[in-house]
């Protein structure tokens, strides 16, 4: 039989007082038996050990609607498994929760009860909240207690109901038959219940409101301080819930896709290297041994004079990813920075990844496996395998699809209320993302202007609702963010060793040809093609192929009604045009061009951004070209135009399927400097001094400091510092005479005559250096080098711990 009304009360050890609570629930229900018709109070017993039961059997024989659920064998088990069994019992059309202890006074039900009936619309559930401004709270609970309860609001508005100001308030009106479907698929047994049954109601699009109350707080209460972190991890329970098993195997996917790229890393982290990083890999790796190196010691993390001594290197003005490398510094301890170098960069890509695949799937396309393919061309495409091999900065962009959704969300005209919010978050998330890597923001800034421009053109209605929600959550997000960085970015830009542009020449941009070749790295990769279109391997900043090309055009064409394929091509076809850098050649012929890119070649920032770059804007452009085209052919029949889309999906994508990273063994670190045969002559204040000087072109000395972690200072260096009176940006160290003579003969030079002009140069570079010892490794012309060092220095060298070495502090 059906009730107008089910009251349910959980109970644990509450003999005391749920006498008067239910003569006073059965009491209010009485006096209006008009209003309230049928009712029933269902209390449930959850294991109590005092005569709680016997309390509710004694009012049950006054007021025969009163039913007793009775404790299961198991005892005590929690609130939110007390509701689940009093909800799943109960016959009413309209469900009331409250606790034992009526904090809620249960004449609050008129107001729960009259907002329900008038809603427009028709509401699911409406809940007291202590949190709405026009409650009222007779007596406060502790002020630790209230503290903690705000927190704990928030967190749960941030990561499960966002808008819900009062989760937590033991008094809530349901539909009777909505309530006893939420609780049947509940499985939380303690206090996170009411967030589990919240969310349900939230996704099933059920409509909630939240309702003042007058509240007190009662003592006696049996929710502890232990209670909340409780709560934190039935939230964390919540949301793994919430994970699909196809999330699960596309993630599981993603990763070993990364570990299969990096295979040849892993396989012996001690003695490999990737062969197509230069010299990053060690600049990487010291850069994680220097930043674990500072925080542990309570040094400045923004400087260092560990390399380029005596003068140092701004870190901020480098790209070592703080975001990263600081919370990463228990790893880098424990298993040294080249576990964390391969970490980073396996795990990272992998990351960035489902970063783009969640945002694709919760945004544009209903097939996950679609929002999969794109997903894995955003992350995996030519120009990001390319930088995976050196500049993690780069191919780690896991913040980039959650900047964008965030900035999304403020876009829509229907969340007024948490613009601030929304707009405090994005500052958030930016914020991390500059720890992770400027230029990356910088580029992911120019793509999504370039869209919105051309999405408020194609769909004008849209950019005339979200222009002001929009600029008011960016203005918020500037105001959380700059106070954040403002620090930071100073002292990049003014600090010691700052700099103003990096300089990286004519031929920066882009070839026309290179978006239809494939890179050297790729299935159907070319090396002999490849290279000569690109700076380097670590630059092939296109390589799209002519296939995804072609694929991309018919996508266009088929879609082109929707505004946001029009955005999408718009924004595609300028990165790829800025690309081409100030001028370009058109293929073929000897004919130059003038590109966009002239325009902002010479302006703040973007004049140490390398123009080819910009063309990697493109992937994500591309990858949800490919998810949208790969959604609608999953929705064909089984049939002929079905089999003809997955063919030419295919063919597009194979041929750019990364192959692993090719690695080569490195060298060993000299015993001398491994085993610590250096601190005899080295005193403080002193540098090392390699030879030739680490450089651009050669920095293993920067692998004898990160394998050793860096004990010890050396000369020159690996790093993008200040050179002459403008302070104009280069990479390493200003060129003195004796590192340009020793790096000329390590590369073939002949050993000039060496006089006592020579000699001078000599004493005056090795007194700026604060020169302790000159190290001497094995390689290439080590003969050579040992001859001209010995006559530049006057004295014979000593083999020691596997390196010759000179004494030039005067200790032997």
């Amino acid at each position: 039989m059906r009730a107008d009304l089910t009251v349910v009360v959980p109970a644990y050890n509450e003999e005391r007082r749920l006498g008067p609570t239910l003569d006073a629930i059965c009491a209010h229900l009485r006096a209006d038996p008009g209003r309230w018709g049928g009712w029933e109070l269902i209390v449930v017993d959850d294991g109590s050990t005092d005569g709680t039961a016997d309390a509710v059997r004694a009012a049950a024989a006054r007021e025969p609607r009163i039913l007793l659920v009775e404790a299961d064998e198991t005892g005590n088990r929690g609130k939110g498994h007390a509701l689940r069994r009093g909800v799943l019992a109960s016959r009413g059309a309209r469900v009331l929760v409250t606790d034992a202890d009526l904090a809620t006074p249960i004449d609050e039900l008129d107001r729960l009860d009259k907002r329900m009936s008038e809603y427009d619309g028709g509401l699911a559930a409406a809940i007291g909240s202590r949190a709405h401004p026009d409650s009222t709270i007779d007596i406060h609970q502790r002020r630790l207690r209230e503290w903690l309860g705000r927190m704990g609001n928030r967190l749960i508005r941030a990561v499960a109901v966002p808008g819900i100001r009062d989760t937590q308030c033991g008094f809530k009106l349901f539909d009777g038959d909505k309530a006893r479907t939420a609780f049947a698929d509940a499985r939380l047994d303690g206090w996170g219940t009411d967030v589990e049954i919240l969310q349900f109601f939230r996704r099933a699009g059920w409509r909630v409101a939240e309702v003042p109350v007058r509240w007190a707080h009662q003592e006696g209460s049996k929710v502890r301080p232990a209670d909340y972190g409780k709560v934190l991890l039935e939230l964390a329970r919540l949301k793994a819930r919430c994970v699909r098993p196809v999330d699960l195997t596309v993630t599981a996917l993603f990763l070993l896709a990364s570990v299969l790229l990096y295979k040849g890393l892993w396989a012996d982290l001690d003695h490999r290297y990737l062969a197509d990083s230069g010299q990053d890999q060690n600049q990487w790796e010291w850069f994680f041994a220097v930043t674990a190196d500072n925080v542990t010691h309570l040094r400045n993390p923004l400087f260092t004079t560990a390399q380029n001594y005596p003068d140092g290197v701004n870190l901020m003005a480098n790209t070592v990813m703080l975001g990263l490398s600081v919370p990463l510094i228990p790893v880098t301890l424990a298993f040294g920075p080249t576990v964390t170098w391969a970490l980073v960069l396996t795990v990272g890509l992998a990351a960035t990844a489902v970063a783009w695949y969640w945002l694709i799937a919760k945004r544009l396309v209903r097939s996950r496996w679609a929002a999969a393919t794109g997903a894995a061309l955003c992350a995996f495409a030519p120009p990001m395998i390319s930088h995976a091999n050196a500049h993690p900065n780069f191919a780690v962009l896991f913040m980039v699809p959650v900047i964008i959704d965030r900035a999304l969300r403020l876009c829509d005209p229907d969340r007024p209320a948490r613009v601030v919010r929304d707009g405090a978050l994005l500052g958030l998330f930016t914020t991390y993302q500059i720890f992770l890597g400027e230029e990356p923001l910088l580029l992911a800034a120019m793509g999504m202007l370039l869209f919105a421009l051309s999405y408020a053109l194609a769909h004008r209605d849209a950019a005339r609702a979200a222009w002001r929600p929009l600029l008011r959550g960016a203005g918020v997000a500037l105001a959380v963010c700059l106070p954040l960085v403002a620090f930071p970015l100073y002292w990049q830009f003014f600090g010691p060793q700052s700099y103003h542009s990096v300089l990286h020449g004519d031929n920066a941009g882009n070839s026309p040809r290179a978006f239809l070749e494939f890179s050297g790295r790729a299935l159907l990769g070319d090396e002999a093609r490849a290279d000569p279109l690109a700076m380097n391997r670590t630059e092939q900043n296109a390589f799209y192929g002519w296939p995804l090309a072609g694929l991309a055009s018919a996508v266009a064409l088929s879609l082109w009604r929707l505004p946001l394929v029009k955005a999408l091509t718009f924004t595609g076809l300028a990165a790829a045009l800025l690309s081409l850098g100030p001028r370009f050649r058109v293929p073929h012929t000897e004919v130059i061009l003038p590109g966009p890119w002239r325009a902002l070649a010479h302006q703040p920032l973007f004049e140490s951004v390398i123009e080819s770059r910009v063309a990697m804007i493109c992937a994500p452009v591309l990858g949800i070209l490919v998810a949208l085209a790969a959604d609608r052919v999953r929705a064909f029949p089984a049939g002929p135009p079905r089999t003809l889309g997955l063919t030419a999906l295919a063919l597009a994508l194979v041929p750019i399927v990364p192959t692993p990273m090719p690695v080569r063994d490195r060298p060993e670190v000299p015993a001398f400097l491994a085993d610590g045969l250096w601190k005899p002559y080295v005193a403080e204040g002193e540098s090392v001094v390699p030879v030739p000087l680490p450089d651009p072109g050669n920095a293993e000395a920067l692998h004898w400091q990160s394998a050793t972690a860096p004990r010890f200072a050396v000369a020159g260096g690996y790093f993008n510092g200040p050179w002459g009176p403008e302070r104009i940006g280069i990479y390493g160290a200003p060129p003195r005479h004796t590192s340009n003579l020793l790096r000329d003969i390590r590369y073939g030079g002949a050993v000039p005559g060496i006089g006592p002009e020579w000699r001078d140069r000599a004493r005056a570079d090795l007194e700026f250096w604060r020169a302790g010892v000159v190290v001497l490794a094995p390689q290439d012309n080590a003969p050579a080098l040992r001859d001209a060092v010995s006559r530049l220095l006057g004295k014979e060298s000593r083999y020691v711990g596997g390196a010759w070495i000179w004494d030039v502090g005067g200790r032997e």
